[in-house]
């Protein structure tokens, strides 16, 4: 049997899971590829990090050009996450005619078309099933099974950080200072959760999924985000009074032929199956003309579910050159890209005030909807204490136009401040 070398470039979790797997599995991998996989070096940047990790007879270095060197070494992993120099490292191993898997959903996302390009032209494969949803290989099945099919919406939980966090806000009434110590303590948040929380990890998916999906490849300043890091255990207390949940949602969804992607804080039924995934997990639901609602549930990051979607990238990349059939771009849909306008996107909102508790204050609130064309759909209020209410509505459908004039006009108001303000997912 003949044998193909890899390279991986990255020891960390998700390294570390690869190398195990590799190991674990290699007779089924043969059986399915017909070649045998053989790990031939793994670069990182600390040697003395990883002294203790026993790799057996591979080769630990911190020197790329060891791999991208080595004529025999076919298949580089990167997973050593960063856009710099991994975008340097994938282009170098893709022009020295090596085919690559990486996990570097940052990188994807903003140079994704240009690495995939690079790729084409030298005639080799470039997958990344592990860029989104860690162990759930949504990529794949939207480019195979939903091929012949019209998507019109792709949404989900896409950040298992922000999941676990509003999880424990909502089943234990912690603060978002409390959950988020815990989600570090844990270690699913990184010391400075930036990325997570301010909704920046899943834009970069939501990114991702949207190019398999429509076709079309957006950048950050297209996508509309809001992290969590303003919501309130009263926010939340509230929401669940009216029926909802509120999770992190990453929607991509088709408007008359334009597209409109946002990441952000939206309530959902507490009878929607996204209301059910809990703590770390993920799960992306995928809205098809033809099948409807479906929706793809597991865990969303960790050292081998993300090494198993790793693998599975390994495994297409051995069998393409087994059967000569490599150079194929993982997914080939391509449509020119139209943004749809802030009046084209309509929800319903959760929209939560401070205000004087004194007549006529709500006359002024009924008046500023009012022109805005906007009706509620159901209010709550409840005593601060201070000589001050808190007022929660929740909105018919209106664009996003309108709630820019609405919160425009609340901004003018002496004794009217906006508290929060958050997308009601439709027909939920």
């Amino acid at each position: 049997m003949e044998t193909i070398k890899i390279g991986i470039v990255g020891l960390g979790t998700v390294g570390t899971g690869v190398v195990k797997m590799l190991q674990a599995h290699q007779g089924k991998i043969s059986e399915i590829t017909g070649r045998n996989l053989e790990l031939a070096c793994v670069v990182v940047h600390n040697l003395k990090k990883h002294q203790a990790v026993d790799l057996g007879d591979v080769k630990l270095t911190d020197q790329i050009e060891t791999l991208i060197d080595d004529p025999e070494i076919q298949i580089m992993v990167e997973v050593m996450g960063s856009i710099h120099p991994a975008k340097e490292y994938i282009t170098r191993a893709l022009q020295a005619g090596k085919h690559v898997v990486t996990a570097n959903k940052d990188l994807i996302a903003q140079y994704g078309r240009e690495l995939v390009q690079i790729a084409r032209e030298n005639h080799r494969d470039l997958f990344y099933e592990a860029s989104v949803a860690g162990g759930i290989p949504i990529l794949r099945t939207i480019d195979n099974s939903f091929a012949a099919d019209k998507i019109q919406r792709v949404m989900g939980i896409v950040n298992g950080t922000t999941n676990y966090i509003m999880t424990q806000m909502l089943t234990k009434h912690w603060s978002y200072d409390q959950a988020l110590s815990s989600a570090q303590d844990l270690g699913f948040a990184e010391s400075d959760p930036t990325n997570d929380v301010e909704g920046l990890d899943a834009a970069y998916k939501m990114i991702i999924l949207t190019q398999f999906a429509f076709g079309m490849s957006l950048s950050m300043d297209h996508v509309q985000v809001q992290g969590i890091t303003s919501i309130s255990p009263e926010d939340i207390a509230e929401a669940h009074q009216l029926g909802y949940t509120i999770k992190l949602l990453g929607i991509a969804e088709e408007i008359d032929d334009r597209i409109a992607v946002s990441v952000g804080p939206v309530l959902v039924s507490d009878q929607h199956p996204l209301a059910t995934v809990q703590n770390e997990n993920n799960a992306v639901m995928v809205t098809g003309t033809a099948v409807g609602d479906t929706m793809f549930y597991g865990p969303g990051a960790g050292e081998l579910p993300t090494a198993n979607s790793v693998l599975s990238d390994i495994t297409t990349v051995a069998k393409n050159i087994a059967l000569d059939t490599t150079g194929n771009t993982f997914n080939s849909y391509r449509q020119d890209t139209v943004l749809a306008a802030p009046e084209d996107v309509n929800y319903p909102h959760f929209i939560a005030l401070k205000m004087r508790d004194v007549p006529g204050m709500m006359m002024k609130l009924t008046a500023i909807m009012t022109r805005a064309e906007v009706s509620f759909s159901r209010i709550i209020q409840n005593q601060l204490g201070d000589g001050n209410a808190r007022v929660v509505i929740i909105t018919h459908a209106m664009n996003d136009q309108q709630l820019a004039d609405i919160t425009a006009a609340i901004s003018e108001q002496e004794n009217m401040q906006l508290l929060a303000s958050y997308k009601v997912l439709k027909n939920a």
